[in-house]
């Protein structure tokens, strides 16, 4: 028997990582802040955006916080020679010396990590650079304002350098408790006469606090384009591109009757004669189970140049997506798709999804063949 090799054919979907709109927000950043160092968050592999495309987008940044200890090294290993800034610091004591030898920089937020950093401080303490964390009022992670100045006090005497760190519950809302205010008012007092430098805005302070940042600022969801508070509403001002493009094609065309429904469940009933377009993508794929009916996915002319809005109407299923063509009906198998990027915030694909787009970047799937360019 003869075999023969069969040759790899890709459904159509992709996501395209635009690593000069990585640039343009990272330099948007360094504009509303300009008088403070960055963090450029990239946890969670880059909200989802991969290690490679942050370090080639974003190099230019003061340095990268991160929480997996495997994501330093690769950046090390990748000629990374910056700071790097483990969020929620060590989990477990034998990677304190993984971490000194990477050169990282630490958050600490628990006495556990206090003692840990104390018998160590005889090796390698002058060299390391320490985040004390305060609870301010985000009940999360830090030292509560009675605990943090015998923390600070403890690593100082063991010889490590300190800064002051918090982070805002509610940066990204009005009338929630805590307020950025009182939380500032918080931090104020418990670090008074603790001379450090300090760590306060993350992206919604950075677009809506920036009396309250500190000497390093940490953006994270802002650097890939996407809204706080969920709402792209909120951002549509603030001169920030959408990194990441997931992109695909109409791979069938149905034409329905009056009254014929579509989909698991039969959710979509046709209010008249007409199309519906199946799109390569599910949620397997990443793209959210939830997406109601009305859901935008961006559908390109015929000749290439602009497009149309076309709602999704049906549930999502694993592999599938199907869309309204009432709005484009031109539209044929092959049209391309958009269905979050420039086009089509992600923010709002979430918002009619019931979740954030922070959820919807980060949930990529392995399936999706990723380009950066």
């Amino acid at each position: 028997m003869v075999s023969m090799a069969i040759p790899s054919i890709n459904r159509p979907i992709s996501a395209v990582i635009d690593t000069k709109a990585f640039r343009h927000n990272l330099n948007r950043i360094r504009e509303l802040a300009p008088e403070s160092k960055v963090w450029s968050v990239i946890k969670a592999k880059g909200y989802g955006h991969t290690l490679e495309a942050a370090l080639q987008g974003l190099g230019a940044t003061d340095g990268f916080a991160l929480l997996d200890i495997a994501d330093a090294q690769w950046l090390r290993d990748h000629d990374w020679n910056g700071r790097i800034l483990l969020l929620e610091g060590l989990f477990h004591q034998a990677e304190l010396e993984r971490a000194v030898a990477l050169g990282c920089d630490m958050v600490v937020h628990s006495e556990k990590q206090v003692a840990w950093l104390e018998s160590y401080a005889n090796h390698a303490g002058h060299s390391i650079n320490i985040f004390l964390k305060l609870n301010s009022g985000m009940n999360r992670l830090g030292f509560r304002p009675e605990q943090y100045r015998n923390a600070f006090h403890v690593l100082h005497s063991a010889g490590y350098r300190l800064h002051h760190m918090t982070h805002f519950a509610n940066a990204d809302q009005v009338d929630r408790y805590p307020s950025v205010g009182e939380q500032v008012d918080c931090f104020e007092q418990a670090i008074q006469g603790l001379e450090a430098a300090t760590s306060l805005g993350n992206s919604a302070a950075i677009l809506w606090h920036r009396n309250y940042l500190g000497d390093w600022i940490r953006p994270g969801i802002m650097l890939y384009g996407v809204s706080p508070t969920g709402v792209f509403a909120d951002i549509v001002r603030s001169d920030l591109q959408a990194v990441m493009t997931l992109n695909s094609e109409i791979i069938d065309i149905q034409h329905l009757k009056k009254g014929e429904h579509v989909g698991y469940g039969g959710r979509f009933e046709a209010p008249e004669d007409m199309k519906i377009g199946v799109i390569a993508c599910g949620y397997a794929d990443g793209y959210p189970r939830q997406a109601s009916d009305g859901t935008p996915v961006w559908v390109q002319s015929a000749g290439g140049d602009g497009g149309v809005i076309c709602p999704v109407a049906g549930q999502v299923s694993m592999d599938m997506i199907t869309i309204d063509l009432r709005g484009a009906p031109q539209a044929m198998i092959g049209s391309k798709v958009e269905l979050w990027g420039n086009e089509v915030p992600v923010d709002d694909v979430a918002h009619m999804s019931g979740t954030i787009g922070y959820e919807l970047i980060c949930a990529l799937t392995a399936r999706v063949p990723v380009a950066v360019t």
